[in-house]
């Protein structure tokens, strides 16, 4: 196992980063037969949204969001939404709930840079009454709060923490009638299958059905598991169809110190590294604690993503012409455990998408992962 000791240096904590709401470039309003609903950040922030009935309400939750001199009637034009309200939620997250006078449905939900800072956008068209109250439910997981628990386990388990990309709102890519979010859900399942038949591995999947999980959390939720190894999942597409083929991606060499400014700005204090208590450590020190942390783990996840491309290969998986990858992810910033993701292949390429959907073919996809896992598992005891 990989094991590791810091020293800590005290240092005065500046206010963690606050994200502000833009009045100008917020609103919500009706369109052609559907709700907008765009609100103007100042920074990327965490946020989840989900559906209340009786009465019918969209609500959306946000990390280090302030609403600072917002006011609630100069954002709503009255129509298919009637009244909102806005205010702080707990630990960090603020809440905003927008009453509905008819049944809608989220049909599309994103966030992007602009030029004049970041913008969520969601929109909903008209549901059945049904369906609305089908889908309505305020979800079990409080922001903030990981739902996986630490894992029991004797010193000589590992601990894989199998994050399928996407999910709920969130669905990914989506060609041939295929989407990212549940095929990488099938993926992550025969890969969790496959390391509980191995001795000493403990698999944990980060999302078990098909609901929407924040970036910043899925590490969250890793870390409460108490993982010796992260794997995200992933299948994209692209606007040709001429890529193809499996990679894997580790944190790049020159990503470090952007992925620890960015954990340092979006967790608590508590929660940067297992076992190591940052509260009322400065951004300086935590990020340097977090950078003599990947010296351990940066070596162990590159080393992993070298015996997952060799077993790939051995077991015939396809195979992009440059399998072996860097990128600064958010899922692979974590400084305390090895971290790696996996484009499984391309959505847009009909080879790769026959090959992830054919349950055969996919087993063997998994059974190599569940291989490397065993034998890098093995060069860390």
């Amino acid at each position: 196992m990989i094991r590791f000791l810091l020293a800590l240096i005290l240092w005065v904590t500046p206010a963690m980063a606050e994200i502000s709401v833009d009045p100008d470039r917020s609103a919500v309003r009706d369109g052609w037969w559907r709700l907008n609903v765009e609100l103007g950040l100042s920074d990327i922030a965490p946020y989840r949204l989900f559906m209340l009935d009786q009465p019918r309400r969209l609500v959306i939750d946000f990390e280090q969001v302030v609403w600072d001199g917002v006011i609630e009637a100069d954002l709503l034009e009255p129509g298919r939404a009637t009244g909102l309200r806005f205010g702080p939620l707990h630990d960090g997250w603020s809440r905003l709930v927008i009453d509905l006078a008819d049944p809608l449905a989220v049909t599309e939900a994103g966030m992007r840079r602009t030029d004049a800072g970041v913008a969520l956008s969601i929109t909903l068209k008209r549901a059945s009454a049904g369906d609305f109250a089908a889908s309505a439910g305020a979800p079990d997981q409080v922001p903030g709060q990981p739902t996986l628990q630490q894992q029991s386990q004797t010193d000589d388990t590992v601990v894989v923490v199998i994050d399928p990309g996407h999910g709920g709102i969130d669905p990914g890519a989506d060609r041939g009638g295929v989407q990212e979010a549940p095929l990488m859900l099938q993926l992550g399942s025969d890969v969790a299958a496959a390391l509980e038949a191995m001795p000493g591995l403990t698999p944990v999947l980060t999302r078990d059905r098909d609901h929407f999980v924040p970036l910043h959390m899925r590490v969250s939720l890793a870390r409460a598991a108490g993982a010796d190894l992260f794997i995200s999942l992933h299948a994209d597409a692209l606007e040709e169809d001429a890529a193809e083929g499996a990679s894997v991606y580790t944190l790049s060499g020159d990503g470090g110190d952007t992925a620890s400014r960015r954990m340092v700005e979006r967790h608590e204090r508590g929660d940067l590294l297992s076992g190591v208590d940052l509260t009322g450590q400065s951004d300086r020190v935590a990020s340097v604690l977090m950078d003599l942390a990947r010296q351990d783990t940066g070596p162990a996840g590159r080393r992993f993503a070298d015996l997952l491309v060799q077993q790939m290969r051995d077991r015939g998986v396809r195979l992009n012409a440059r399998p072996r990858r860097n990128g600064q992810f958010i899922v692979l910033s974590a400084a305390d455990f090895p971290s790696v993701l996996i484009e499984a292949g391309f959505l847009s390429n009909p080879g790769d998408r026959a090959r992830l959907t054919d349950p055969a073919t996919r087993a063997v996809f998994a059974q190599a992962i569940a291989d490397a896992v065993q034998f890098w598992a093995a060069e860390q005891r």
